[in-house]
């Protein structure tokens, strides 16, 4: 029989997961219209363009569905769901309190890397079925990003399971402490670097570089199903931005966290998020060679003097 309190907790993850990547898909609207003077998102709905996602939605509702001829068709219909769900399910994981979490694994930062690795798989099946010559070059550099920047990342996220002495997010946040904002603080750009490599978002987006592959493996993707892989970027942002608050911004620890932690843990999440469109609208798309040199010739050796300042530390 199935708890109540576990479905309870079940539909607050699900409430959060269809709310919360639209609010970030509206904070980046918002953040690039003021950042680089773009009227057209402040326009729908009158005050401040609050309308701009509904506006969006309707519009991708209204589009044709096309699925080309030599496609494979049960991949091809299959790709934005896989794209979309691990994020969900990653949610599961990650705490706003210590006891305001889906559920509580003692392997959960493991569990939570290993299930982000799969969303990536959504964007190479859509990029190997579209049947399209730009959708496979895409899917392809997707590929290249994911083994490139995979490691750093989970070397960033292991220096912060170090020094708490446990693979539970839960435990990692009881064990912070404001000392890691310092020391840790190589490990927290690594971490949020290489997330951006791997949610494609700029300057990583190569693999969906519109003036040389089109829309990458989005290209022959249209309506609702192009909407599921937006929806899954966002969602994206939302779980690296979650992830990089409880492993290295403490969470849900601040002042009054006991009434009040899941607010700061929400607070901290959307101050990342808003970085991740700020490095959109700051910086430029690297070419596909100075993103392999960039993760092997920087980010990893950062990330092995990281441990081993860790190790060091931990047995000190």
């Amino acid at each position: 029989m199935i708890d109540v309190v576990d479905l309870l907790r079940c539909l607050l993850v699900l409430a959060a997961f269809l709310v919360l990547p639209l609010a970030v898909g509206q904070l980046e609207h918002k953040t690039m219209a003021h950042m680089q003077s773009r009227v057209g998102p402040m326009y729908a709905g009158g005050f401040h363009g609050w309308a701009q996602l509904v506006a969006d939605g309707v519009k991708f509702a209204q589009k044709e569905d096309v699925v080309p001829r030599a496609a494979d068709r049960p991949v091809f219909a299959l790709a934005p769901a896989v794209a979309l769900v691990p994020y969900l399910v990653v949610l599961f994981v990650i705490p706003l309190g210590p006891s305001m979490v889906g559920a509580d694994l003692d392997l959960g930062l493991f569990f939570a890397l290993a299930v982000m690795s799969v969303g990536v798989l959504g964007t190479l099946m859509g990029g190997w079925a579209s049947a399209n010559k730009y959708s496979l070059l895409g899917g392809l550099r997707t590929a290249s990003q994911l083994m490139s920047y995979e490691l750093p990342m989970v070397l960033a996220a292991v220096s912060a399971a170090m020094m708490a002495g446990s693979l539970s997010l839960v435990a990692i946040v009881q064990a912070w402490e404001w000392s890691w904002l310092l020391w840790q603080l190589p490990a927290l750009c690594v971490f949020v670097v290489a997330g951006l490599a791997e949610l494609q978002r700029p300057p990583f987006d190569m693999p969906i570089a519109d003036a040389e592959v089109i829309l990458g493996p989005y290209t022959e993707y249209g309506g609702m199903r192009f909407a599921m892989f937006l929806l899954a970027e966002y969602a994206g942002i939302v779980v690296l931005a979650a992830l990089t608050t409880t492993l290295f911004l403490g969470g849900w620890r601040g002042p009054s966290s006991e009434e009040l932690g899941w607010l700061w843990a929400l607070l901290k999440t959307f101050a990342v998020a808003f970085c991740v469109v700020w490095f959109r609208v700051a910086w430029p798309r690297l070419r596909e060679d100075q993103l392999n040199a960039l993760a092997w010739k920087l980010l990893v050796p950062v990330t092995l003097g990281q441990l081993a300042l860790t190790t060091v530390v931990v047995l000190a």
